[in-house]
């Protein structure tokens, strides 16, 4: 109520509360992994502030603003459903929108109620668990079993440094390379561990890291040329990545005969006709460079088709029934914050995070 010396019954003047703070992603090339996520689980956005006299309004919230790596997709922990999707450097997407903040007492004055002392309550808080997952960006992806050459591949091409040497599952995370083509023109290329027959259902590494080239726009196949069947391989390998998800089928394919140095140019015609139809097909030897500038010649004039351009990314609900039955044994005393799906890389780790919002009470 307005109080002045020469107004002692100036009526209601109280003014409306603040909108309380939203909770927003923002995408940031600087970071490539939700580790720095890992100990930071619970997002809370401030409280928007009371109105006060004068009809004066109160401060909104202060936001929070959580920043992950390009590429990262959110899913609601309870339903599975896709929620949002954050592919650019600056991009912001609010996963929960301050509550607005409610009504100052001026506003409920009538010639009847001159008088009122009450004001509106702001809406009520909102909170909601999400699972972030990080999809690397990138324009090729490397597929092959293990072993197949694909870290010596990005290294020999790109400044990417991945741990090489002469065993399987040599590479235990995803490496991304930028490689440098003609006239400044470059693109990326990600290495994932090597797929196995039956990753798709959990075999192996490759289940774990698969989703990494759901996004690319071209999948090159890596089958060295010490291999007993390549077309069978091949058929493998694609099998694998049809059962992950269907739709990588629809991405333009390049294979790559790696270790090529020990072929001599008849052997070379002599496999050129056991190889897969439909798709272009190169020689290469990372080691001596061998078909190296021609394979580079290949994978940009493929990314550049028209037919190569991803318009829209789907993304299939996620499976979180584990989850939740894990978040039911834990019982109603246990705190939800701090619960994360860890498997086994700590560079790949799908976190959950428990948003919530706030607004004036």
């Amino acid at each position: 109520m307005r109080r002045e010396k020469y107004t002692p019954n100036g009526g209601p003047d109280g003014g409306d509360g603040g909108r309380g703070g939203h909770v927003i992603l923002r995408g940031n090339r600087n970071y490539w992994t939700l580790l720095h996520l890992r100990y930071d689980r619970h997002a809370m956005a401030g409280h928007g502030e009371s109105g006060s006299k004068n009809r004066s309004f109160g401060k909104d919230g202060a936001d929070k603003i959580i920043e992950v790596p390009c590429g990262t997709v959110v899913y609601n922990a309870e339903t599975g459903e896709y929620v949002c999707d954050v592919t650019e450097h600056g991009q912001e997407v609010i996963l929960l929108k301050g509550g607005r903040g409610g009504l100052g007492n001026w506003h409920f004055k009538t010639a009847t109620r001159q008088a009122p002392r009450f004001a509106q309550p702001g809406e009520p808080m909102q909170e909601m668990t999400v699972i972030l997952e990080l999809k690397l960006l990138a324009d090729v992806g490397l597929v092959g079993f293990p072993n197949a050459g694909k870290s010596t591949l990005l290294s020999a091409i790109s400044a990417a440094k991945p741990k090489i040497a002469d065993y399987p599952f040599t590479t235990l995370e995803p490496n991304l390379g930028i490689v440098s083509y003609r006239d400044g023109q470059s693109f990326v290329m990600a290495d994932i561990p090597g797929i196995i027959e039956g990753a798709s259902e959990g075999k192996g590494l490759g289940l774990r890291f698969l989703r990494h080239i759901e996004r690319n726009s071209l999948l090159l196949f890596m089958i060295p040329a010490d291999s007993d069947d390549i077309r069978k391989d091949y058929e493998v390998l694609l099998n694998e990545l049809k059962t992950f998800n269907p739709e990588m089928l629809d991405k333009q394919r390049v294979l790559a005969i790696t270790k090529s140095d020990m072929l001599d140019q008849e052997l070379m015609d002599e496999i050129e006709p056991t190889l897969p139809e439909g798709i272009p097909h190169v020689f290469i030897s990372s080691v001596s460079g061998l078909g190296i500038s021609m394979l580079k010649d290949i994978l940009w004039t493929e990314l550049n088709k028209e037919s190569n351009k991803i318009e829209a990314i789907v993304h299939r609900p996620k499976d979180v029934s584990r989850l939740q039955q894990e978040l039911k044994d834990m019982g109603e005393d246990e705190e939800l914050d701090y619960e994360y799906e860890d498997n086994g890389d700590e560079d790949d780790l799908d976190y959950e995070y428990e948003e919530e919002d706030w607004e004036d009470k």
